[in-house]
């Protein structure tokens, strides 16, 4: 009798706290909807309206006449560009003044840091480091959170195969794998433990969608590929990013099969709204409603914004299209107010979840700012991402070196009472590091420490520094070679930093020509017929072409655009202080006749045997189809061997677990850190499937010596893909699994997947 009372009783509580949670759900919809019924046509168009600050513009100036006149009258949504407690607070007022009181949302460009800049994206793939990467976001939204943004244009998770396309250094590289577990990192770092706390900011999954496939690697070009590559490649990263809970989405510049992705139901309604059940909303992309005019696909601002809205886009970034023709549109009968209240609903659902209903002004805070503003343990975090972000693509014996051992690291003691030569263009070099998409600072020439600098501060006064510039990056002057190969001869050892400035690669920033501009590669030789040990370290965005380099030169560096602390990081990693395990996100390829250029392609009919292999197979004739460096590779300062696969069992039944297990072993001197890279290739299925496939990866720390088993567990979910009727699921069959330390260099072993 008595567990029957208790059961009840128990019954009782969980009803009671289930009704809680759901009216707790249901307030914010309730104090939505009262908004809503409040507001009259021209304030929800109103709320669809997004303005630049005029501050620090991510696009073409398009001013505006009164832009406060219009936030006093709610005819402004959101701001972008808007920084810092002064100027939030400034806006946020002038929008208190409205007849509604609806706060402005404030975005920014918050791509890898705020105050402190981390690694450009791209660098920060290179880790594989998850956790590092979730941090690096976390932070950022902590600055900025703390200056009154509330909304972050970021993570870009477009999918990149290009290199000449300038933004690859905004995303996470060639993996649809690796690319959705940084998405999810990305989007949980920014929005932290969620939104209405004050270090949190909405992440916006960004461009949506194929983006990345731009024809020619051509900035805003077109973009025209199968619904079977969009689902499998493509969409997976957006999937993740939406299934992390990102607040927003940004659509993208690129038509996709003919259509602008801002005028593109299908992905913004079918796909995002309907299938995935996005309940976020969807800005455009800058004046990206605007442009569909001379995409030919709108006749007009007018038919622009018919054509945008009815796709699913929300919120206008800076076209003017719905400010100035929804309520026209509307009024025409040619949209629906039921779709304005489903956009303006979803726009000020993210206010109230924010807070800014409650207090217009909880993000702008001046102490807090100030308390961020120079914060040492965000430094610190930025110089460990900086660090695992270097990739050592490598490291021979000189000549008269250390037997069997590496140029790198070098070592302080050794090079006590000696000379090294600094020389290239980025030695002393302080903006480049921030990379493009970032803030500059007043201060930025006292915080940021230059390659010079920093090597300097490590060696102190018992090692001679000679320093030349060498060459420009713009011109084809030889004037300063004399001067870099006196101070070469000179010096014991030779450190050249080359690559292309930050401001070379980013939006707008397209290259046909991803050799070493300049007569970088001049110098490089000419440095090198000096006879002396060279560690070259190349700084980029994108993944450059320097072969000649790459086949001559005993250590090479890509150190990427590093942010902050990179100087002290480079010298962290030269000097041995710091062991590179970073691994190339992208394939670099040798010519831009390869581009596209990815490791998890189709094979053909007519597969070559190897590089060599020209007998009517699918080849060049005067180029190897592999890249220079392949996707996954990166070494360290030691060596690390792989046993053969063991498998637990050849047949794979669904619904059940197959083990893979290989040895690791650290035959270096050094201890190091390994990622240790799992692929899949489904032998045959009802459509051509990739040679291989990357399906997981572990980060081992293993001291010199050490041997450990590392495991990977394979189910069906790993085994899925979308088929020509875009059925996402497995197929019985053969399949191959390939273990290793990059997509080519890797052990191999077979299964069966039985039905």
């Amino acid at each position: 009798m008595n567990n029957k009372y208790f059961y009840r009783s128990l019954l009782l509580i969980y009803a009671t706290v289930f009704s809680f949670l759901c009216k707790a759900q249901k307030t914010i919809d309730e104090k939505v909807d009262s908004v809503l019924k409040l507001m009259t046509l021209d304030e929800k168009v109103g709320q669809m309206n997004q303005y630049n600050g005029d501050w620090d513009a991510t696009g073409p100036i398009t001013p505006q006449g009164d832009k406060q006149n219009q936030i006093r009258k709610g005819m402004v949504g959101s701001m972008l560009n808007v920084t810092g407690v002064e100027h939030t607070v400034e806006l946020q007022k002038i929008a208190m003044q409205s007849r509604m009181k609806i706060p402005l949302l404030f975005g920014q460009d918050i791509i890898h840091g705020y105050r402190t800049t981390f690694p450009i994206p791209l660098a920060e793939a290179a880790s594989w480091d998850l956790e590092a990467i979730k941090s690096s976001a976390r932070i950022a939204a902590t600055e900025a959170a703390a200056s009154g943004v509330h909304w972050t244009f970021a993570p870009m998770v477009d999918i990149a195969r290009d290199p000449r396309w300038g933004r690859v250094m905004e995303g996470a590289g060639e993996d649809p794998y690796l690319g959705s577990l940084i998405a999810t990192a990305r989007v949980k770092g920014f929005q932290g433990k969620g939104l209405g706390n004050t270090d949190a900011l909405m992440a916006c999954a960004k461009h949506f969608a194929a983006y990345g496939a731009a024809i020619g690697g051509r900035d805003y070009n077109s973009v025209d590929m199968s619904l079977l590559t969009l689902w499998n490649i493509y969409l997976p990263p957006f999937k993740a990013a939406a299934e992390a809970g990102a607040a927003t989405f940004m659509n993208s510049f690129n038509t996709l099969n003919g259509i602008p992705a801002t005028g593109n139901k299908y992905l913004q309604t079918d796909i995002l709204k309907d299938k995935w059940r996005f309940k976020g909303f969807i800005v455009s992309d800058w004046n990206s409603i605007g442009e569909m005019i001379p995409h030919g696909f709108a006749k007009d601002n007018y038919d622009a914004a018919l054509k945008a809205v009815t796709a699913g886009n929300d919120m206008d970034m800076e076209s003017r299209s719905y400010i100035q023709n929804l309520a026209k549109l509307v009024k025409d009968g040619k949209v629906s107010i039921q779709r304005i209240d489903d956009a303006v609903r979803r726009i000020l659902k993210k206010k109230f979840e924010l807070g800014l209903f409650d207090d217009p002004y909880k993000f702008s805070d001046k102490k807090r700012e100030q308390q961020q503003w120079n914060n040492k343990q965000n430094l610190q975090a930025e110089k460990i991402m900086a660090e695992k972000s270097i990739v050592l693509l490598k490291n021979e014996p000189f000549p008269s070196g250390r037997a069997g051992m590496g140029i790198l690291p070098l070592n302080k003691n050794n090079l006590k009472g000696k000379t090294i030569a600094l020389i290239g263009p980025f030695i002393k070099s302080i903006r480049d590091n921030l990379g493009f998409w970032s803030y500059t600072w007043p201060d930025d020439s006292e915080r940021i420490i230059s390659i010079w600098e920093a090597i300097k501060n490590k060696v102190g006064n018992s090692t001679n520094l000679l320093y030349a510039k060498g060459c420009n990056i713009d011109d084809t002057s030889h004037e300063g070679f004399a001067e870099a190969i006196k101070a070469a001869m000179e010096a014991d050892v030779v450190i050249m930093s080359v690559g292309e400035a930050a401001n070379w690669s980013g939006e707008a920033k397209s290259r046909s020509n991803i050799h070493l501009p300049g007569v970088q590669k001049e110098l490089i030789k000419a440095i090198y017929a000096t006879g002396k040990p060279i560690v070259v370290m190349i700084n980029a965005g994108r993944p450059l072409i320097f072969n000649w380099t790459a086949d001559h030169i005993p250590s090479i560096v890509y150190a990427w655009w590093l942010g902050t602390e990179a100087g002290d990081a480079i010298a962290d990693v030269l000097f041995g202080d710091y062991n590179p395990s970073a691994k190339l996100p992208m394939s670099f390829p040798r010519a831009e006749g390869q581009i596209p250029i990815y490791y998890n392609y189709f094979n053909t009919g007519r597969p070559a045997k190897n590089d060599s292999d020209l007998n009517y197979v699918s080849a060049y004739i005067d180029l190897p189809n592999s890249p220079k460096f392949p996707f996954g590779y990166g070494l360290s300062y030691t060596t690390f061997s792989y046993s053969d696969i063991k498998l637990n069992s050849t047949i794979l039944r669904p619904g059940k677990a197959l083990t893979a297990s290989v040895v690791i072993t650290n035959s270096g001197k050094y201890d190091g850190k390994e990622t240790v890279q799992l692929y899949i290739r489904d032998m045959v299925g009802s459509v051509v499937r990739p040679v291989k496939e990357l399906k997981g990866f572990q980060q081992i720390f293993l001291k010199a010596g050490e041997s450990k088993t590392i495991t990977f567990k394979i189910t069906t979910d790993d085994l899925k893909f979308y088929n020509d009727k875009l059925i996402y699921n497995y197929e019985p069959g053969d399949f191959k699994i390939f273990i290793g330390t990059n997509s080519e260099d890797v052990k191999e072993a077979g299964f069966t997947l039985q039905k």
